[in-house]
């Protein structure tokens, strides 16, 4: 991953690789939980899974960027929107399997 981001044409570019694989850590979250509730019925309580997104969205980068400067840059991402990451988290929760959690193949982060 270094390498490749190294060999990126732009800061922007560098970002974008590392927005992928953030994602790709916030969807295999989502796997974990899905397991773990499998294996053991009662893991989650209710209100688990809002909290987690509440947590997703409140770690977003448009979110941090916008409390530290009152904007938002995109290109500057390098965890992804609100958004992203609380889609790729359900993405992986909803699916269960690291197979849905490709989002280097992904047509939409």
């Amino acid at each position: 991953m270094t390498r490749l981001q190294q060999q990126a044409g732009s800061r922007a570019e560098s970002n974008a690789l590392q927005v992928k694989v953030e994602l790709q850590a916030d969807c295999l979250s989502g796997v974990w939980v899905n397991r773990e509730q499998k294996k053991r019925p009662n893991f989650l309580e209710d209100g688990d899974i809002d909290a987690a997104l509440t947590t997703a969205a409140a770690i977003g980068d448009d979110t941090l960027q916008k409390k530290a400067t009152g904007r938002v840059v995109p290109d500057s991402f390098t965890h992804g929107s609100a958004e992203q990451r609380k889609r790729w988290f359900m993405t992986g929760y909803q699916q269960g399997t690291v197979a849905a959690c490709n989002t280097f193949g992904a047509e939409r982060l």
